[in-house]
C-alpha cells in the first residue's frame, strides 16, 4: 500500500507542486526561492525518512511570507491525504533533539484537530536572508491543513540557525513516529473509533 500524495496549488502569489511518499528513505528535491527554507525542508525529509519533492515559485520580490506559508499549507494537505483514514498508525510522535547548544522538542498528534502551541521565542531577525518569524507561519499552516496538533518547544539555545534547525529535525522525526504503523493498533488509535 503506497502512502503518498501529489498536491498542486496555484494562487496569484505562489505556484507549488509537492510529491510526498511517507514510507521513503529521505530522498528529496526541494526547490523554492528561499534557500534557508530549502535547507529546513531537507531536514524534515532526511530525518523523517520521507521522500519529498517540492517545486515552488512565489512573490519573493515582496517577501518570503507567501511562499513559506503556502508550502506549509501544501505539505499539511499532502500528509493528510497520504495518511488516508489513519488506520494502524501510532498517531502520536515526539522528539527532543539537540543541535550543538540548542535543544528543541516537537510533539505531533494526527488527531484531526488543528492546533499549534509554539513556545519558541525567536526575535524578529534574519538567518541569512530568512525572516525567523516565518517559522511559526509554516507550522500554523501545516497544523491547520494536516488536521494535526503540533507543539514546538525550545528548552534552550543561542544560535538562531541551530535553534531553527533543531526544530525542523525534531519535526521530521516526530512526524516519522506519528505516521509509522504499530501492529497493535486495530483501526485507529482512538476510543471514538474515528480520527
Amino acid at each position: 500500500m503506497s502512502r503518498s500524495a501529489v498536491i498542486k496549488r496555484k494562487t496569484t502569489e505562489t505556484d507549488i507542486a509537492l510529491e510526498l511518499e511517507l514510507d521513503g528513505s529521505g530522498e528529496n528535491s526541494i526547490q523554492t526561492p528561499v534557500p534557508f527554507f530549502n535547507h529546513m525542508l531537507t531536514q524534515v525529509a532526511k530525518h523523517g525518512f520521507f521522500d519529498i519533492e517540492v517545486t515552488a515559485q512565489g512573490d519573493v520580490e515582496i517577501d518570503d511570507h507567501h511562499t513559506v506559508e503556502d508550502v506549509g499549507i501544501v505539505l499539511g494537505q499532502a500528509f493528510k491525504k497520504a495518511l488516508g483514514d489513519k488506520a494502524g498508525i501510532r498517531r502520536y510522535g515526539q522528539k527532543s533533539l539537540p543541535m550543538d547548544e540548542a535543544l528543541a522538542s516537537v510533539n505531533v498528534d494526527f488527531s484531526g484537530r488543528p492546533c499549534l502551541v509554539f513556545n519558541l521565542d525567536l526575535p524578529k531577525a534574519k538567518v541569512g536572508g530568512f525572516d525567523t518569524e516565518l517559522v511559526k507561519e509554516f507550522f500554523v499552516a501545516f497544523a491547520n491543513q494536516a488536521g494535526a496538533t503540533v507543539h514546538v518547544n525550545l528548552a534552550y539555545g543561542e544560535n538562531l540557525h541551530h535553534i531553527i534547525e533543531a526544530v525542523f529535525k525534531a519535526f521530521g522525526r516526530a512526524l516519522d513516529e506519528a505516521t509509522s504503523f504499530d501492529p497493535r493498533v486495530v483501526g485507529v488509535l482512538s476510543t471514538k473509533g474515528k480520527l
